[in-house]
């Protein structure tokens, strides 16, 4: 995704997060890593992005053209949205 802003929102606990990290890594690719156990207050914005509280989420934030921010398009779990993810990164 051109012009995209990446964000993950993670806890150290969770298996699904760990390979989502990993994967990232493999393929060198940047994102914005929110750990919740560090920083609990971020936790409030991912309800309010995503509507939950699981992790992994993945939050992509696209630039329209005018430099508005679009709606994000949020994914929830790295196992079952693996083909999604990688599509929406170009890998």
């Amino acid at each position: 995704m051109k012009n995209a802003q990446f964000e993950l929102y993670t806890r150290p606990t969770c298996s699904d997060c760990q390979e989502a990290k990993a994967f990232l890594a493999e393929n060198n690719i940047p994102y914005i890593d929110y750990d919740l156990s560090k920083e609990p207050e971020k936790e409030k914005k991912l309800i309010k992005v995503s509507g939950s509280r699981v992790v992994p989420a993945f939050v992509f934030k696209q630039k329209s053209l005018l430099g508005i921010r679009s709606k994000p398009k949020v994914l929830i779990g790295f196992e079952r949205n693996e083909d999604e993810i990688k599509k929406l990164l170009a890998v």
